[in-house]
């Protein structure tokens, strides 16, 4: 039989090709960044070796109680970003279901959506003082709208012969978003859950630099006076772990919850 190509157009890769790319492409960035380190290439103040930040972050978690930092910033993370989806997921499929709905909060939504999370750090610094609460609101408000408008595109695109035929066999409006809308764009409301969960990670070091004394981001930022570059790359990976961990949570809830699309994704 003849062989597949490697690089076929839109072919579906099996697993064993995904496993071995994905070593392949962090063999490869550490490889090179081993050897700009080991070869002169780079200033080893400011780019110190990779397994000079392995040996820092495991002194970190080993010795200086990083670990604690860590599960704060998972905290913040989880509850910011539960009540972005507590807001969002209701508003969102009832803006998609309802366009007079949409019409009177889209306007609004929108043109918060352009407005940039971390502009709001002096007023949040001013309204909420230094507390958690500012750190909380900015990683709220980086998430929520762009939340809201995905969910609502989503709900969209349900099918409407479903709704059609709900209507038409006398359902009542509630019991169309309840029992028809809601489940049929339940996973894609997942999979825009799992994509805006990045974009909270990416706000965390920035909640937490500003008047902080604990978190990931607070102990980059006490690096960083004492020119401490293994550390501050130490936060950056551990970030980035804790990121790929929790994106792989949502692949596996998705793949259990919905396993009639496991076809299709």
């Amino acid at each position: 039989m003849p062989r597949k190509p490697i690089f076929g157009l839109r072919t579906p890769v099996g697993r064993p090709q995904r496993v071995t790319s994905a070593v392949a492409v962090w063999a490869l960035f550490f490889g090179v960044w081993m050897l700009a380190s080991a070869s002169g290439l780079v200033n080893e103040l400011l780019v110190p070796a990779p397994q000079q930040v392995f040996a820092t972050t495991w002194d970190l978690f080993a010795h200086r109680g990083f670990g604690s930092d860590v599960l704060i910033s998972i905290g913040r993370v989880v509850v910011a970003f539960a009540m972005a989806c507590a807001v969002a997921i209701p508003l969102g499929v009832m803006m998609g279901s309802f366009p007079a709905v949409e019409a009177f909060f889209n306007p609004f939504v929108s043109a918060w959506r352009y407005l940039p999370a971390p502009s709001f750090i002096p007023i949040l610094l001013m309204w909420f003082g230094t507390g958690e609460a500012p750190k909380l609101a900015l990683l709220f408000i980086g998430v929520i709208f762009f939340l809201i408008t995905l969910i609502m595109d989503h709900t969209k695109n349900v099918r409407e012969e479903l709704v059609e035929t709900a209507l038409t066999l006398g359902a009542k409006r509630a019991t169309v978003v309840r029992k028809v809308i809601f489940p049929a764009v339940l996973p894609d409301v997942v999979v825009a859950m799992r994509q805006m969960l990045a974009m909270a990670w990416t706000y965390l070091v920035i909640a937490e630099i500003v008047a902080s004394t604990t978190g990931i981001g607070a102990m980059m930022m006490r690096a960083r006076r004492f020119l401490k570059t293994d550390e501050i790359l130490a936060g950056i990976i551990v970030i980035g772990a804790l990121g790929l961990l929790f994106d792989l949570l949502f692949a596996l809830i998705y793949r259990w919850a919905f396993p009639y699309l496991r076809t299709q994704r």
